[in-house]
């Protein structure tokens, strides 16, 4: 069996990165004798759509599976079609998830467990803030320009402005988990900085 796990860093001994779209690699292993091959993730920087791309790319892998920490519904969408069965929730090395799939300790979903563009709306959020706060909402482009870079018009790709029906409960919710999520890949970037200073 050929499946792709999301990773930090290029090896099995790499942490599990828990973002699909934006992972740091794609490292893609052979059950039969653990053999794999490790790829730069070059959707990580698209300013929308890296789920839907990084989908694509992993399904032209012709891997039987993703495993991972979280996965949008489009991202999901895109592997379901190309018949990619999907494990998410998972966090450990890379190594240590293949084990568990050999196994068969760890269940497939068809389910996202995060919603689209997760911890991305809260940042669009806050940049809509930005915005009107420094102009009175005259940015012409929905943010773009006036957020030094954090906005990039795809945040808003279905055309809603989300941050306006939001409640403040809900704003707060998405800032916490958009703080957990940057705080989770902090530690990520530094547990591989430190692997690659002792090597």
């Amino acid at each position: 069996m050929k499946i792709a796990i999301t990773s930090t860093g290029p090896t099995l001994d790499d942490p599990v990165d828990p973002r699909f779209g934006r992972c740091a690699y794609f490292v893609i292993v052979e059950t039969n004798d653990m053999s794999f091959e490790a790829f730069d993730n070059e959707s990580i920087a698209l300013g929308g759509g890296a789920g839907i791309q990084s989908a694509q790319f992993v399904a032209s892998k012709e891997v039987d599976a993703v495993i991972t920490g979280n996965c949008g519904p489009k991202a999901l969408q895109t592997l379901s079609a190309a018949k990619v069965e999907i494990f998410v929730g998972e966090s450990g090395t890379v190594r240590d998830v293949v084990e568990k799939y050999k196994r068969g300790d760890i269940k497939s979903t068809d389910t996202p467990n995060v919603t689209d563009h997760y911890g991305m709306e809260s940042g669009a959020d806050m940049n809509q803030r930005m915005v009107k706060g420094c102009g009175g909402g005259m940015g012409m482009g929905r943010g773009m320009g006036m957020g030094r870079g954090m906005g990039r018009s795809t945040w808003n790709v279905s055309g809603q402005s989300g941050a306006t029906m939001l409640s403040k409960e809900e704003k707060l919710e998405r800032l916490q988990d958009q703080a957990n999520e940057l705080r989770q890949q902090i530690e990520d970037l530094e547990s591989s900085m430190k692997t690659l200073k002792e090597k």
